[in-house]
C-alpha cells in the first residue's frame, strides 16, 4: 500500500520519470520546486521546525507531557534517516498514524492542508539544504527501502 501510495505521489506531484532523482522522488535538484517548498514550509512548518530548520530546543526529550518538541529538518536532525515514502507520509498522515501504538505528537496530518505536490515540494526544499555526504546516505536509504 505504502509503496502504491509513493508512486501516486510522484505522478500527482508533476514528477517524471526523467526530473526524478537517482534514488527517490524529491524533486530536490528543481530549483522551481525547492523555492514553492521553501514558501511552504515557512507558511506551515518553520513555526514548530524553525526559519533555519533547526528544531526546537531539546528537541529528544519529552516534556512534561510527554511529547518530544519538534525535531530539526538539518543535517543534525534523523530526517535524512528514513526514505522519501516515510517522510511523505509522516507529514502527509501525521506520525501517530505512522508510528502506532502508544506514540503521541502534537504534529497531525497535512492531508487537509497541503495537496501531495505541496508535501513533496517541502520535502525536497530540505533535502536540499542538506551537504553532499548526507544526500548520498539519503539517497542509499531511498534505494534500500525500494529494495524492501
Amino acid at each position: 500500500m505504502r509503496r502504491k501510495i509513493s508512486a501516486m505521489t510522484i505522478l500527482l506531484a508533476g514528477v517524471s520519470s526523467t526530473t526524478a532523482q537517482e534514488a527517490g522522488f524529491l524533486p530536490w535538484r528543481d530549483a522551481g520546486a525547492v523555492a514553492q517548498g521553501r514558501a511552504i514550509y515557512q507558511d506551515h512548518c518553520a513555526v514548530c521546525h524553525g526559519d533555519r530548520l533547526q528544531g526546537q530546543p531539546d528537541w529528544q526529550s519529552r516534556d512534561a507531557d510527554g511529547y518530544l518538541p519538534a525535531p530539526p529538518h538539518d543535517q543534525s536532525g534523523h530526517t535524512w534517516h528514513h526514505p522519501d515514502h516515510q517522510l511523505f507520509d509522516i507529514t502527509k498522515y501525521g506520525i501517530e498514524a505512522i508510528v502506532g501504538g502508544n506514540y503521541i505528537s502534537r504534529m497531525g496530518g497535512y492531508d487537509t492542508i497541503l495537496t501531495d505536490a505541496d508535501i513533496t515540494a517541502v520535502l525536497a526544499y530540505i533535502k536540499s539544504t542538506w551537504p553532499a555526504r548526507v544526500i548520498a546516505i539519503h539517497d542509499r536509504i531511498n534505494a534500500d527501502a525500494a529494495l524492501d
